[in-house]
């Protein structure tokens, strides 16, 4: 019999069962990720040793250069059980898919043998670098590095300088360009007091004149070094993304979950009547388990015809990375409008946070802050179904 919320299939990929098993360790690790503000360091290695900071890694540095969707049913089984653990694993592989636009060389270096790549950073340009010989001279200050205090590479995007001025693009915007960088050379600074996704340490951190070498440089406008589908321009953030929208609704999962267990021991001030008994809470435990699953089968449906078009190498996949980015920001949504229900229909009990429905409605309400979620991908995605150039880069 299947698992409510998953899928019953004999050919469940390892890493999604490695990420499964891990859920009981993760829920009893959650309090201590929350007070720390990071992941715990015994699921950091548990998490590494599964190759879960690592799974769009490509095979030329050993990694497993996973299809989106396999990445997507292991961060959604992570993120049922933790939203920030899972949140971490999702920007580790993403940052990951990055190093395909690093020479080959370079990104084995960087991840070693066998391969253990843990990354964080920011995609902001918020530094800059100085053309010097055989690289760049750095400085800056970057944001939201989720996972800092587990990376092994940070990295830095930072707009090119020629003295103090910007170097300017044909189109006239600021020129930009990527640099990776050991995470110990930079300076954490504090800065991680928050609402929700308190256990991601997406922190801010500081570079201050750091040399980096011209080959540990890169930029999503040059041509990829990996020729894999992974790696190509338009649907790079269909994968990035995939993993993103698995968060959202594997934290919308894990609300359900807790919720349905809280409901079968709880009552409330007003009435003694335990809440899995009440039909207002019986619908809103339907609907929010209608909600989760409808948009997690347009993900899987939009995401698995956009990777067929890009195994394929369709020279306009457009219908399809329009239907999967479209999908990907109406999951995030929708997975927020979940955890809402169910969070109300827990009453008084949620706000208590010995309660982890509590953490659920926090994290779900951070993670839509994503640029994933911002709304205007439906208007880029109603200007391409309409036959309208989107003004958004990748559609």
């Amino acid at each position: 019999m299947a698992v409510r919320g998953t899928a019953a299939r004999d050919d469940v990929p390892d890493v999604v069962i490695a990420a499964r098993k891990l859920g009981p360790k993760i829920r009893a690790a959650r309090d201590e990720a929350e007070a720390l503000r990071r992941t715990p360091s015994g699921i950091v290695s548990a998490l590494a040793e599964a190759g879960l900071y690592q799974m769009f890694l490509a095979r030329s540095a050993g990694g497993p250069e996973l299809p989106p969707l396999t990445a997507f049913a292991a961060i959604e089984e992570l993120s049922r059980a933790d939203g920030s653990i899972g949140w971490c694993a999702m920007i580790g592989s993403g940052n990951a898919l990055m190093t395909g636009w690093l020479p080959a060389e370079t990104v084995q270096a960087m991840a070693g043998v066998p391969a253990d790549l843990r990354l964080a950073g920011s995609i902001r340009a918020q530094g800059r670098a100085w053309p010097v010989s055989g690289g760049y001279r750095v400085n800056g200050q970057w944001n939201f590095a989720s996972g800092i205090d587990h990376a092994t590479w940070l990295l830095c995007p930072c707009v090119l300088m020629d003295g103090e001025t910007p170097r300017m693009t044909p189109g006239g915007t600021p020129a930009t360009r990527t640099m990776w960088v050991p995470a110990d050379a930079a300076t954490i600074v504090d800065t991680w007091s928050v609402m929700g996704m308190r256990g991601t340490a997406s922190q801010d951190f500081v570079l201050k004149d750091r040399f980096v070498p011209s080959e540990f440089t890169s930029s999503l406008a040059e041509p990829a070094f990996q020729s894999g589908p992974l790696y190509q321009s338009r649907g790079m953030l269909v994968a990035v993304w995939t993993a993103t929208v698995a968060n959202a609704l594997g934290i919308a999962r894990g609300a359900i979950d807790d919720f349905i267990e809280l409901a079968t021991r709880e009552a409330s001030t007003m009435s003694t009547a335990l809440l899995r008994d009440r039909p207002l809470v019986q619908a809103s435990v339907a609907r929010a388990e209608a909600i989760v699953n409808a948009a997690r089968a347009y993900v899987h449906d939009a995401v698995g015809r956009a990777w067929q078009a890009f195994e394929a190498g369709d020279p306009d996949p457009t219908p399809q990375i329009t239907q999967a980015r479209l999908a990907i920001t109406h999951g995030m949504h929708e997975a927020v409008r979940s955890v809402d229900l169910v969070f109300h229909a827990a009453g008084t009990n949620a706000v208590y946070t010995r309660n982890p429905l509590e953490r659920h409605f926090r994290d779900i309400h951070v993670a839509v802050h994503h640029g994933a979620a911002l709304p205007g991908h439906f208007e880029s995605a109603g200007k391409a179904l309409m036959g309208l150039r989107p003004s958004d880069p990748g559609w």
